[in-house]
């Protein structure tokens, strides 16, 4: 039975896979999937406390190890790795009388988490009952939320999404993985 098939009979909340996706023996996303590539570059509690720290306006190398508990060892990579994958960047300054030195500045891409960050955070309150940081809005106070909205501007829920293979515009086959049509 497919897993779309399963889906459908016995009510579980999952994600409908439909097309070619929806014969889960035909296939593995194991090398392709985007979920597998974000998580090789944020899949880390160090990259992810690191990120956390960076929106929250540390950016200094001392700062980072003392704010996170990190040794400076694993702080040191993981900070090369997020400029390697661009999500920070170096920025030189100097204290007077000292050497030049390098802080940690957010790129777009970088940026571009933030909803991920906020939905992690959201997610982890459910975790514990306990006092702890919440995001709200500077304008209005309104708590934070995370939601996933069509391209459209509709809200869907787990049960309302399809997962079928996408098709770019590259040298790939239509219907391959990494080929998204127009």
């Amino acid at each position: 039975m497919t897993e779309s098939a399963h889906s459908a009979q016995g009510g579980d909340d999952v994600i409908t896979l439909v097309g070619p996706f929806a014969d889960r023996d035909a296939w593995t996303a194991q090398g392709w999937c985007s979920i597998e590539r974000a998580l090789e570059v944020v899949g880390t509690r160090s990259a992810m406390i690191l990120l956390r720290e960076v929106y929250y306006g540390a950016n200094r190398f001392e700062d980072l190890v003392r704010r996170t508990g990190l040794s400076e060892a694993v702080t040191a990579g993981r900070l090369k790795q997020m400029v390697a994958d661009e999500l920070l960047t170096r920025r030189p300054y100097r204290e007077p009388g000292a050497r030049t030195r390098s802080e940690y500045v957010l790129t777009p891409r970088g940026r571009a988490l933030f909803p991920v960050l906020v939905a992690l955070m959201e997610w982890g309150e459910s975790l514990q009952s306990k006092t702890g940081v919440e995001f709200v809005h500077a304008e209005c106070g309104g708590h934070l939320t995370a939601e996933v909205h069509c391209e459209r501007g509709h809200h869907v829920t787990l049960t309302q999404t399809q997962a079928r293979l996408a098709r770019f515009h590259d040298d790939a086959r239509p219907g391959e993985p990494g080929t998204r049509a127009p």
